[in-house]
């Protein structure tokens, strides 16, 4: 199963989640910045996971723009999910659902329902167990595919 994990980080922390659930999902998974992505890494993938840090209520601009150009692509192959990172907070924004909602105009198909991890502060620290959680979840992901 060809697979890639796509991410946006500001200050560190979506990336070392990024790279968590690619090592998880399997040998040759790779997590690559948005920085270094385009739209053709996208089109003969299996499964896409897509991260970014919730940024102004929303995902990354850069993950913005990327998204803007794939939702004109057909991907009714395609399985994803995406995450975000945030502060733990009684009101933040949602960039995993928003990443998600653009991604499903693709025509590909949800495969594990979005979440978040969370951050200690604007720069992290990640929580204490948020590397395991995101193992676990790239485990379920490769059970659901």
């Amino acid at each position: 199963m060809k697979s890639l994990v796509i991410y946006d980080s500001n200050y560190g922390n979506t990336e070392l989640i990024a790279e968590e659930i690619a090592k998880n999902l399997g040998d040759g998974v790779k997590a690559i910045s948005v920085k270094k992505a385009d739209k053709s890494d996208i089109k003969d993938l299996d499964l896409l996971v897509i991260g970014s840090p919730i940024i102004g209520w929303k995902p990354t601009e850069n993950i913005t723009a990327l998204l803007k150009e794939v939702e004109m692509m057909d991907l009714k192959s395609l399985k994803y999910t995406t995450f975000d990172t945030r502060i733990k907070l009684l009101i933040h924004g949602d960039a995993k659902e928003k990443m998600s909602k653009s991604l499903s105009k693709t025509g590909a198909k949800l495969v594990i329902e979005p979440i978040a991890f969370y951050v200690s502060g604007t720069e992290g620290p990640l929580f204490k167990d948020e590397l395991k959680n995101a193992a676990n979840w790239a485990k379920k992901i490769i059970d659901l595919v």
